[in-house]
């Protein structure tokens, strides 16, 4: 069926704000929802789906369209993305044949990513590898559960959600949903059995492997999200110091915290990363997670819009921005502590080039096998010395981690 008139011109409005790349396009989409409530679920469906697929497929919709034009784009994601027929939607036939059969589009074109990011991955990568990362970047991201394994086991979990479920093949506590649902007014979800975290970022609390008693911090912590699956694995004892330098996304952590049934988490709103109230704290930790802010060109799946909003030279500044994160948490560990570096992007400048970096500069730290830490958490992953996880080969976000002992 053609869509209405009203509807594809919410979708052109809402696509016509996200071109804009000046904020995430999540936030710019629910924003327009909020303004415009007498929406029903399936037209937000609708307007969402769309918007998303022109922001995974722009390059490529736009060389089938011969325009940039939010209407077009639009035009061409129904009939190449969606399947529509040019007759149901009343196009020129002539257009309809060329949405249908356009020219050959160049290789990064075809990645759907811009030109220097493309080139940049065929440099680190192959451009064998670089098409197969990209070609996973552009599938639908699956909807990833923590089961508290304080409360329930998974398997209990899995039965009662009477929902589709798969147990992770690599996190101990996921569990992978069939299809989309609003998991947020599930009971399980309401006491606090269950969280929404993609299974690539479950397993660094793994990789951190907190023991029950200790004094652990979670130096970039956002919302809080591995910050509970660290208080999970200490079972509510010892001390976990969430840390951010966003009081509204720390803030998004005591009601989870309160779901959860923990009372060990204590947040610390951060002026920047050398904030006094971090560093009273030097020496005196067991361990400490930095998943630092990044490009994350790893949560493409989800967040389709970073590709177009970050350039070179983003990425460039927050190198430097998670070198001096990481060296300041690193300050805050005693001797035999063990500190995990961790980001979701893609690029070795945010990932191999800032562990070298800080290894150079602080040899009292030596580098961990990530591998060997799984491990003795019976987790069978081997990506080598740094856990490197991706899309096309394991069916999470894309994330690197790197971890290290203090002498």
């Amino acid at each position: 069926m053609r869509p209405s008139s009203g509807l594809l011109a919410h979708t052109q409005a809402v696509l016509a704000r996200l071109l804009e790349f000046s904020a995430p396009a999540d936030q710019t989409l629910s924003a327009y929802f909020h303004a415009h409530r007498t929406m029903g679920q399936r037209d937000r469906a609708f307007v969402a789906e769309t918007a998303y697929a022109v922001l995974r497929r722009k390059r490529t919709l736009e060389a089938a369209a011969g325009s940039a034009a939010p209407r077009d784009l639009i035009t061409a994601a129904l009939v190449r993305v969606f399947g529509h027929s040019g007759r149901a939607l009343e196009l020129d036939p002539d257009l309809s044949a060329k949405l249908r059969s356009p020219a050959e589009p160049s290789a990064a074109a075809q990645a759907e990513l811009p030109d220097w990011l493309w080139e940049r991955l065929v440099a680190q990568q192959g451009e064998s590898e670089a098409a197969a990362i990209a070609r996973g970047l552009l599938a639908p991201a699956p909807l990833d559960l923590r089961v508290n394994l304080a409360k329930r086991s998974r398997e209990e979990v899995q039965t009662a959600l009477q929902l589709e479920a798969a147990l992770t093949p690599l996190s101990p506590a996921g569990l992978r949903l069939a299809g989309k649902t609003a998991i947020n007014r599930n009971p399980l979800f309401l006491d606090g059995s269950i969280e929404v975290q993609d299974e690539g970022s479950q397993l660094l609390a793994y990789l951190l492997a907190p023991r029950r008693g200790e004094m652990v911090a979670d130096f970039c912590a956002g919302a809080g999200g591995k910050t509970l699956a660290i208080s999970m694995l200490m079972r509510g004892s010892g001390r976990v110091y969430a840390m951010d330098v966003s009081a509204k996304r720390l803030a998004a952590l005591a009601p989870r915290a309160a779901r959860a049934g923990v009372s060990n988490i204590h947040p610390l709103v951060l002026a920047d990363e050398n904030d006094l109230r971090a560093r009273r704290l030097a020496g005196k930790l067991d361990r400490v997670l930095v998943d630092a802010p990044c490009s994350g060109f790893g949560t493409l799946r989800r967040n389709p819009d970073l590709k177009w909003r970050y350039g070179p030279e983003r990425v460039a500044a927050l190198a430097e921005q998670q070198l001096s994160i990481l060296r300041a948490a690193a300050r805050l560990l005693k001797p035999g502590g063990r500190l995990v570096y961790a980001t979701c992007s893609i690029l070795s400048e945010e990932n191999d080039a800032v562990v070298g970096r800080f290894l150079q500069r602080s040899p009292e730290f030596e580098a961990l096998s990530c591998a060997d830490l799984l491990a003795q958490q019976r987790i069978a992953l081997d990506t080598g010395r740094e856990l490197r996880l991706w899309p096309h080969r394991h069916g999470t976000d894309g994330f690197f981690a790197a971890a290290f002992a203090k002498r």
